[in-house]
């Protein structure tokens, strides 16, 4: 800092937020952080305050995975914090930067029994890349510039990463001498550079495959152009995970995403670029890749080394890695299987397109309400090029998946964080207002982030939330129903009218029980956001996941198919 004059800690922070280029935060006011977030306020940074302090750490999710920048939380202490473990377990499984900034009692009343007084820190430890509290006001600056460091993916994975100072220690001031530029200028990622020899011995490894295929994950994020410069190379098909959806065109002949479970079982090689082999995965076990060897890239060690190791091993900047190998190959080797390659294009494409069609035919349940793909049937003729959709659910997810087509696109993750889809919508809306956002959710998990709807209505997020109510945890209950001699038990919610729970909160909104009202309903909304649709489904539709046991949670495998697969494998 150039001035001469002493700052209090709470003013150093606001200040060191700004210079690294934060112009919003996301929050819910408490005495023990009130000392930033008025610095905050006269620095000019946007407060977008929520309704529940976990709902403010998945709009900093969102924010920073669709901005590329790292989101910014603020959440008073005790029970403000710990509102927030199970969004910060979200954002450390999916990777994603966000620094939580909590508060905590002042040092004097420490072991007292003070107000909202406990050890967040060690509460948050498990789930975050760093947890710590603060003491000393004059290292303020440099353990925030570590502690964004740490978020953003510096030497370690992106994840989230807490911080807390007492409200004591923000009151106190500091020289401005003893505060460094060098602690609160942005620093610009570091890339790490792929061996050439590994380069090599990759290239050879592709050559090699007859069956070549590629899956990407977060860490691919921002590689679309030589990602697919390296699927031209390579002769590879091509899956992309939730993680990194959009970053190959659909038209590309290598994207085979409607045969996943073909590739997966008969390639011989697998190019795994930055993820981790989770359940989503198979684990890579040789039940799920029965015939492939793998060679991986990521730009840290954790996305390397789990479950399956690679024959090579590129710990590199995803995009360099990727340049350097579609450089080492030129052009795709004379032994790719192209008829094995064109084979799995053309039934993806016969099956997308079959799917595509039938959304819009798909039949009523028993109880004479309609099926859940009737949404995405809608959504197909209503959202432009550039929309930005969430999906958010367990049962609708797997609809969802297949039924959004958009390029832009968050869900509930590998860690099936529901109650995500409301605060996401939120956030993108806010990040994009003259785009498009739409979050299509299930009942059930709408309910537990309901009231951010408010939030969205305060902040003017010209978001529309899409309420697929079916009454039911429904994956659960089929799940009762097929599975447990029909004794559904807790499974059931009312047929509540979400959309006048949405007028009441000053939305435009409308409930929906008439196919032929379906797109117009939605059209509406999206012209009068935000809004809400609350869409009256049928319990009686069997998304691909229920049927695939994904809510029996087989003994070694996500889905029944793979672990028999598994057991079969073990003997």
């Amino acid at each position: 800092m150039t001035t001469t004059s002493d700052r209090s800690v709470a003013e150093i922070v606001a200040r060191f937020l700004v210079e690294r280029g934060v112009d919003r935060i996301f929050g819910l006011q408490g005495g023990h952080i009130q000392p930033i977030w008025d610095h905050l306020v006269q620095l000019g940074v946007r407060i977008v305050d929520v309704r529940d302090e976990g709902a403010a750490v998945h709009m900093a999710h969102a924010h920073a995975a669709l901005s590329g920048q790292v989101g910014i939380a603020m959440a008073t202490a005790g029970p403000g914090v710990t509102n927030c473990v199970t969004a910060m377990a979200n954002a450390h499984l999916e990777r994603v930067p966000v620094l939580l900034i909590g508060g905590c009692p002042p040092r004097p009343q420490d072991d007292l029994g003070p107000l909202q007084g406990i050890d967040h820190a060690a509460i948050l430890a498990p789930v975050t890349r760093q947890s710590r509290t603060l003491r000393v006001a004059e290292q303020i600056a440099r353990d925030l510039d570590k502690a964004w460091a740490m978020a953003d993916g510096d030497g370690n994975p992106p994840g989230p990463v807490y911080i807390e100072i007492p409200t004591d220690v923000l009151r106190e001031t500091v020289p401005a001498a003893l505060v460094l530029d060098e602690h609160l200028r942005p620093k610009a990622r570091r890339r790490l550079l792929p061996d050439p020899g590994e380069v090599a011995r990759a290239a050879a490894l592709l050559r090699s495959a007859r069956r070549p295929l590629v899956v990407t994950g977060r860490g691919a994020r921002g590689c679309g152009g030589v990602l697919t410069r390296l699927l031209d190379a390579s002769g590879a098909v091509y899956l992309d995970t939730q993680e990194s959806r959009g970053l190959v065109d659909p038209a590309h002949p290598a994207a085979v995403g409607a045969m996943r479970a073909r590739a997966m079982q008969e390639c011989d090689l697998v190019l795994v670029v930055g993820r981790k082999l989770d359940y989503q995965m198979g684990y890579g076990s040789p039940a799920v890749f029965p015939q492939a060897r793998f060679l991986r890239i990521a730009d840290h060690a954790d996305e390397l080394r789990d479950n399956r190791r690679g024959e090579v091993e590129l710990l590199a900047d995803a995009g360099l890695a990727l340049q350097a190998l579609a450089d080492a190959l030129g052009a795709p080797s004379p032994g790719v299987d192209t008829a094995w390659t064109q084979a799995l294009r053309a039934e993806h494409v016969r099956r997308a397109a079959r799917h595509a069609e039938a959304l819009a035919h798909a039949e009523p349940g028993r109880d004479g309400h309609m099926h859940p793909n009737r949404i995405f049937a809608a959504l197909r003729h209503l959202l432009r090029p550039d929309a930005i959709t969430i999906a958010d659910g367990g049962d609708l997810l797997s609809f969802a998946r297949m039924g959004l087509e958009t390029r832009h696109y968050l869900d509930a993750g590998a860690f099936g964080c529901l109650g995500v889809g409301t605060p996401y919508g939120v956030a993108a809306a806010l990040l994009h207002p003259d785009r498009q956002v739409v979050t299509v959710t299930g009942d059930g998990a709408f309910g537990i982030n309901a009231m951010e709807i408010d939030s969205a209505q305060r902040h003017g997020a010209k978001v529309v939330f899409i309420v697929s109510n079916n009454a039911a945890w429904n994956i659960e209950r089929l799940d009762q129903e097929m599975n447990y001699g029909g004794r559904v038990a807790g499974t059931l919610l009312a047929w509540s009218d979400y959309a006048a729970m949405a007028r009441a909160f000053g939305l435009h909104a409308e409930r929906v029980t008439d196919p032929a009202r379906l797109r117009g309903a939605i059209e509406d909304a999206l012209a009068h956001a935000p809004a809400l649709v609350d869409v009256v489904v049928t319990q009686d539709a069997l998304s691909s996941d229920a049927g695939k046991g994904l809510g029996w949670v087989p003994d070694r495998q996500a889905l029944t198919a793979w672990d028999d697969a598994e057991r079969a494998r073990r003997g």
